[in-house]
């Protein structure tokens, strides 16, 4: 049976895509220089918080995740990045590819949450390999790649940030339930405030909270009818 090996070797943000989307670059490789006519290939990429350090304005934005930092020990667990296919074509011994990764920029999620926390440095990432090679030299056969199969990769947070900015310029995003997207609607209309920027905060003096943390301009709301903007 034909032995694979992974490394991902760089990642950049598509600028051309319709939404948020990060292309890592794959590099394949089959042991002994066989050929290989065909590799359906399934990644999942996982997010390994405890592999790197963290300042504390991270760790205090991590808390709603992880808990206090002295619980650390035992709630840093990888976090579910993104599971996805590529149909790497006809190579012999070692090819370069593209792994495309549409992402999402909603805070409800785990990994958004985690990658908006960080301020600098990287995200450590574990990508987990399987899927069906085809392959032969004079003839044709079908093998399995087997789960074992993984690549370890930093990513830049850089990579991450100009990703978002990219379709999201200066925005954050919260998902909210349909009834409450109906509370805030009428609060707005009753006070004729003129944004939802204007809503939140309105909201947060009259709560007596301090301003949000980060230097986004305003934020966007989507309930389940869709995008609202200011």
């Amino acid at each position: 049976m034909t032995r694979f090996s992974f490394a991902c070797t760089g990642v950049r943000a598509d600028r051309y895509a319709a939404g948020p989307t990060l292309v890592f670059r794959l590099r394949v490789t089959a042991a002994d220089n066989a050929r290989v006519h065909a590799l359906a290939l399934r990644c999942q990429i996982r997010i390994e918080p405890a592999r790197r350090g963290y300042e504390t304005a991270e760790a205090d934005a991590l808390a709603d995740l992880f808990g206090e930092r002295s619980r650390w020990g035992s709630t840093l667990q990888p976090v579910q990045f993104a599971q996805v296919s590529v149909m790497v074509p006809s190579f012999t011994g070692e090819i370069d590819t593209d792994l495309v990764v549409p992402c999402t920029y909603d805070m409800d999620i785990a990994a958004s949450r985690y990658l908006a926390a960080l301020t600098d440095g990287e995200v450590p990432l574990l990508m987990l390999f399987s899927g069906t090679a085809f392959t032969g030299a004079g003839g044709f056969q079908v093998e399995p790649v087997p789960w074992d199969r993984e690549a370890a990769f930093r990513m830049p947070v850089t990579a991450w940030r100009e990703m978002v900015e990219q379709h999201f310029p200066g925005c954050g995003w919260i998902r909210l339930p349909r009834d409450t997207m109906d509370a805030l609607l009428a609060h707005r209309s009753r006070h004729a405030l003129p944004s939802w920027e204007a809503t939140v905060r309105a909201l947060l003096e009259e709560s007596g909270a301090a301003d949000p943390p980060g230097t986004d301009p305003f934020l966007a709301l989507t309930g389940t009818t869709g995008r609202m903007d200011p």
